[in-house]
């Protein structure tokens, strides 16, 4: 696709279209090997070589990003008060228009994918395209195998909300037993609530799945990394 080149260099997170100007008007970007100093130059993002400085630009249309989220920093682009996850992303992608496909409550952990891909966070959240989210869940009691068999046969929220079936299966017994949890929807602090419905408490919640795509378990509290392509069609595909 034809775009400006200013724009297109932009767009890759690392410089401010400002940045991006200026580098072009200093002759220090060269499009296929020939410098380039005017910055509404078209070019096709999809055939061209972009370099700066002598380094080649790896040109990505989009973004997506694993992070490990820990507690206490909240699912959103922007807030007043805590940290976001968009706050633990490096300044290499400060250009693009980063969000998360999908929310956790300041207290869960885990799986967050951040991406700039509108289709496709639309698509792993719909409900519809039955796409899951695999949880850990620590509860507050022992567990029943009725509270067990009432979640995964699409429990009705204490409010009224139906909840789909979700898959369950128990991880560790006890008197604070851990419960593994496949869902394909996110309403607002659905496990929770599920296991409240059903006379349960959850005290712990970590996603550890997205799709085919587990948690990378080289990835401390508060680090993230890029998905492979690979990886990218399995948090779609499973």
């Amino acid at each position: 696709m034809l775009q400006r080149l200013d724009k297109l260099i932009s767009s890759q997170g690392k410089y401010s279209r400002k940045e991006a100007q200026e580098l072009i008007k200093s002759g220090a970007v060269k499009v296929d090997g020939i410098a380039v100093r005017d910055r509404g130059a078209k070019v096709d993002d999809s055939t061209c070589s972009v370099s700066i400085n002598g380094e080649e630009m790896k040109l990505e249309k989009f973004v997506y990003l694993m992070l490990n989220k820990p507690k206490g920093v909240v699912s959103a682009t922007n807030d007043g008060t805590n940290k976001t996850v968009i706050d633990l992303i490096s300044d290499e992608y400060k250009g693009r228009n980063l969000f998360p496909a999908g929310r956790l409550d300041i207290t869960t952990t885990g799986f967050v994918l951040i991406t700039d891909d509108g289709d496709f966070a639309h698509r792993i959240l719909s409900p519809k395209n039955h796409i899951e989210k695999t949880y850990e869940a620590r509860l507050a009691e022992a567990v029943t195998e009725e509270q067990l068999r009432a979640v995964a046969e699409g429990i009705v929220l204490k409010d009224g909300t139906e909840c789909l079936p979700a898959k369950l299966r128990v991880l560790e017994s006890g008197e604070n037993p851990l419960v593994e949890i496949k869902i394909c929807e996110g309403k607002y602090h659905q496990i929770k609530r599920m296991f409240a419905a059903a006379g349960n408490g959850v005290i712990e919640l970590k996603r550890t799945k997205m799709g085919g795509v587990e948690l990378d378990n080289n990835l401390s509290e508060g680090e993230f990394r890029p998905l492979t392509p690979d990886e990218v069609k399995l948090v779609e595909n499973g």
